[in-house]
């Protein structure tokens, strides 16, 4: 009896002392007494576990030794069997050197699970901070491999949009299973072909799509490029683009409501005819009037852009490899996905046009007199662009013996419209 008393007065005394303990660090904890607290935000990145940074500001080459340690990249003499190796940041910064810099590339901060067919669509975007909820929302939708480019602005807001990178991935097991994410980390604002370029370099799939993060995906255009042989080996030969056409409603205040959107061509005639709905941008028809929306009303087969502008930028599916990159010295608003599938073109890639896939621009509101500033000036570099890109790409296919094959028909057309072309170029023949 006495040893049953005793035992149970140790027993008493140790719960006494937990629960003592454990209102103890619960008290602590809710205080935020930092020597109790740990990150719950962690990442993973090439195997690799790692809080995020808890400092307000978080330097660059610290970012890269925390969540990724020194790479390199190696290349191997097939004869000799000897390896030669380069930092990777070495050969980042000659791939991305046209773009403002410096730049810090940290590809593949968060790699996606799922395992992709090789002739899987992945989508190529760009992100800002202020997009996360829009991205996390297409993961969802797209469910297939999607390649991002994140800028993370090098100063004392990068804590903050860390941490709600971590937070997305956390909250949407969707954004782990099929989003890649390589983060851009500098001071340069709106280098948007320059993300372009880094988001495809890092594409894992043989085709792609370079899509605005904005877009709502209304059908499901992989399911169609699937049944469709002929635009598949269209794809395959590298010499032609996939156009899906882009949608927006005429009253903003409609377009935010992205639950609501058709889901099939039928569905979007109903609106189209209620005059609801037009092409993406209607006021500058040159951005997207080349796809013929017209004819794409009545279609049901996929058709060849004939009727092609210079200021056309339709939103392509295309393949990865032989492929031009967007030219980054585009800076900012106006031209810049313009100049990048002017000069697909006129490498010799034909546009065609899926017939019953379609996008809808979902809303958000821009900053109208930078987007006004910036248009203007990259007017003026497109002008010069041009001219630049037609002659390049000529002298080109006349030294490669291209030049009286089809390949050339594109540039020779649309580089005619240029003042004093041919005249040039019959001194280079």
């Amino acid at each position: 009896m006495k040893e049953s008393l005793t035992i149970f007065k140790v027993l008493k005394v140790f719960f006494s002392i937990y629960l003592a303990g454990s209102l103890f660090y619960a008290t602590i904890h809710l205080l935020g007494f930092g020597w109790f607290q740990t990150s719950s935000i962690s990442s993973s990145t090439n195997g690799l576990q790692s809080s995020l940074p808890r400092s307000e500001t978080v330097s660059v080459p610290s970012l890269q030794q925390k969540y990724l340690t020194p790479q390199k990249v190696t290349w191997t003499n097939a004869e000799g069997g000897q390896n030669h190796s380069i930092p990777e940041d070495l050969v980042l910064s000659k791939v991305f050197s046209d773009a403002m810099g410096p730049s810090k590339v940290i590809p593949y901060y968060f790699r996606a699970s799922e395992i992709f067919d090789q002739e899987d669509v992945t989508i190529a975007t760009l992100v800002t901070h202020n997009r996360f909820p829009v991205l996390s929302r297409l993961a969802t939708k797209y469910k297939g491999p999607i390649s991002v480019a994140i800028h993370v602005n090098d100063d004392n807001t990068k804590d903050e949009i860390l941490t709600d990178l971590h937070a997305m991935y956390k909250s949407n097991p969707d954004m782990g299973r099929y989003v890649d994410i390589h983060l851009v980390v500098d001071k340069f604002d709106r280098q948007f072909n320059m993300w372009r370029n880094v988001a495809k370099f890092f594409v894992r799939s043989d085709f792609l799509m370079m899509l605005d993060v904005d877009f709502y995906l209304c059908t499901d255009f992989r399911e169609s490029l699937r049944k469709n042989d002929e635009l598949m080996d269209i794809l395959r030969t590298g010499r032609g683009a996939v156009v899906v056409p882009a949608f927006e409603y005429i009253t903003e205040e409609d377009g935010e409501d992205w639950t609501v959107f058709p889901k099939d061509k039928e569905a979007l005639m109903n609106i189209v005819l209620t005059e609801k709905i037009d092409m993406f941008h209607l006021g500058w028809t040159r951005g997207h009037g080349s796809t013929n929306y017209k004819k794409w009303y009545q279609s049901s087969q996929h058709y060849k852009v004939t009727d092609y502008n210079y200021s056309y930028e339709p939103y392509v599916i295309y393949k990865k490899e032989g492929t031009p990159w967007c030219d980054e010295r585009f800076i900012g608003y106006g031209a810049n996905k313009a100049a990048c599938l002017y000069e697909i073109y006129l490498a010799g890639i034909d546009y065609w046009v899926l017939p019953n896939d379609f996008l809808i621009h979902q809303t958000h509101h821009y900053l109208e007199d930078t987007r006004a500033k910036e248009r203007k000036y990259n007017k003026k570099l497109y002008d010069y662009f041009r001219e630049e890109v037609c002659l390049r790409y000529s002298r080109l296919m006349i030294s490669a013996g291209l030049w009286d094959t089809p390949i050339s028909t594109n540039l020779k057309h649309e580089c005619a419209k240029i003042k004093g072309f041919r005249e040039v170029v019959s001194r280079v023949q």
